[in-house]
């Protein structure tokens, strides 16, 4: 079965299943005291830099789970967007584990401004209220949209000058870093960011994150929170053997896609190069899309039938749709309706999705025409 309904669904790189069974032999002591954790702490240092701190979890929700605990006091709150993962998908983890009041803000395009997070300020000092105390922010958005640098950075500013931290859930970091042309280091330390939450599982690892701090103070007691979110591995090394391969070139240990396989051209690290192929299918999706919208003429108000509802930025497309073709994709693909009433599509493309995907897709789309 082919999808389009989430990155999630696509399998795991060889090269990552691999490494998974490779580190499937003999004994190996139990929660992280193993040469495979050490070395995925060193490929994670190796793309983030010195001052990153990272701790291995199950999974994305666990991840922001444990970064949002370090960053914050129960009496806090967390400004997120409205269409935030953590405040639609997680199941209310993040306010539980924090304790902390999620303040939504919406956002047409998924992301946050400082002007938009500035009005919720005012009830700094107040005892009856809950203290802002983070930002959190997705890259890529839920809506498939990309923060720049400077909207990063811009947010970082104000966030610390306002005494909050920002949190970057990085589910999809490696899809926003192929779509601006900056290394990860850059998207995050550079930037300002203080905790990320860094995936893999939607770029072609098999399971597991990991919560990355850049602030020594935010990495003090990480390790505590972890364990007592029930996010601390015994059998750590199967989710640290990922990471070696998946931020390096061929396996190794380069994670800024500086290495060079002849030693002059650049080569470029899994992550990079499956984010690229990610982006690249979708951006070839949408020109499907607008094909098959051509054809396809105005509604009886005069709007474009097939109607795009957020820049296709990275790998996930939002897309209007009429019924009839609406049919008959769902009767051959597996995708979700983002707002099924006004016949919105949301499109996901992974670091497996082929160009005879594409082309397939398009002939369902054109098969009546």
């Amino acid at each position: 079965m082919r999808s389009f309904a989430s990155d999630n669904n696509a399998g795991v790189h060889p090269r990552v299943m691999q490494a998974v069974v490779d580190a499937n032999r003999d004994h190996a002591v139990g929660y992280g005291d193993d040469e495979w954790t050490v070395r995925a702490t060193e490929v994670i240092k190796k793309a983030f830099g010195p001052e990153a701190e990272p701790f291995l979890v199950f999974n994305g929700t666990g991840a922001n789970s444990v970064a949002l605990q370090a960053v914050t006091r129960p009496w806090n709150s967390i400004v997120c967007t409205s269409t935030a993962h953590i405040a639609v998908d997680e199941c209310g983890a993040p306010a539980k584990m924090t304790g902390c009041q999620l303040v939504t803000v919406d956002a047409p395009d998924g992301k946050l401004t400082p002007e938009m997070i500035e009005p919720l300020l005012h009830v700094a000092g107040d005892q009856h209220h809950s203290q802002p105390g983070a930002v959190y922010i997705s890259q890529t958005t839920e809506l498939g949209t990309v923060y720049t640098l400077d909207e990063v950075r811009r947010l970082a500013d104000f966030a610390h000058s306002h005494g909050l931290a920002l949190h970057m859930d990085g589910a999809r970091i490696a899809n926003a870093c192929a779509a601006t042309g900056c290394t990860l280091r850059q998207m995050t330390v550079e930037a300002g960011v203080d905790v990320l939450s860094l995936g893999g599982t939607k770029n072609g690892m098999m399971m597991g994150e990991a919560v990355v701090a850049f602030r020594p103070e935010i990495a003090r007691d990480m390790r505590f929170v972890r364990k007592q979110s029930t996010q601390l591995a015994s059998k750590m090394r199967y989710l640290a053997a990922q990471w070696p391969p998946y931020l390096s070139v061929s396996g190794g240990e380069s994670g800024d896609g500086g290495d060079s396989v002849d030693g002059n051209a650049p080569a470029t690290p899994l992550w990079l190069a499956n984010a690229r192929h990610a982006n690249d299918m979708a951006a070839r999706l949408a020109q499907a899309l607008e094909r098959f919208g051509s054809m396809a003429g105005n509604d009886a108000e005069g709007r474009p039938r097939v109607r795009f509802t957020q820049k296709v930025e990275s790998n996930q497309i939002f897309c209007i749709l009429p019924p009839e073709p609406l049919a008959r994709l769902r009767e051959k693909y597996f995708f979700y309706m983002w707002n099924a009433a006004a016949g919105e599509a949301r499109f996901v493309t992974s670091w497996d999705t082929t160009p005879q995907d594409i082309a397939e897709f398009e002939r369902t789309l054109t098969d009546h025409i």
